[in-house]
């Protein structure tokens, strides 16, 4: 069983910047990959940036060069860092895993990008 927990999320104006955490409940060092998605209104659940346990980073091209995926195994977190927020960017943003064949979700954060 995994708990995932995100918080960062807020509204802010189009150009600024939000860092989403995740921190996980047990030890992320050996699970294999770790994802944020999101989901805006009406919409279908995408995948925005995926990290791996060697620290392999993979992106959403709507999101390239202005997301950063990261984590720190010893706080059991993984980052999201946004920069450059566009409107099209509101959504509700969710950690993800999967560890031994079961989905792992976090219950969500709202970001909304907004002047």
């Amino acid at each position: 069983q995994v708990e995932l927990v995100e918080s960062g999320g807020g509204l802010v104006q189009p150009g600024e910047s939000l860092r989403l955490s995740c921190v996980a409940s047990t030890n992320i060092f050996s699970i294999l990959r770790m994802d944020w998605y999101r989901q805006a209104p009406g919409k279908q659940r995408d995948l925005v940036a995926t990290i791996t346990s060697g620290g392999s980073t993979n992106y959403a091209d709507s999101v390239k060069g202005r997301f950063t995926i990261s984590r720190d195994n010893a706080k059991n977190t993984v980052y999201l860092q946004m920069n450059n927020l566009k409107p099209e960017d509101t959504a509700v943003y969710y950690c993800h895993t999967l560890k031994v064949l079961v989905n792992y979700w976090g219950q969500g954060t709202q970001v909304t990008v907004s002047s």
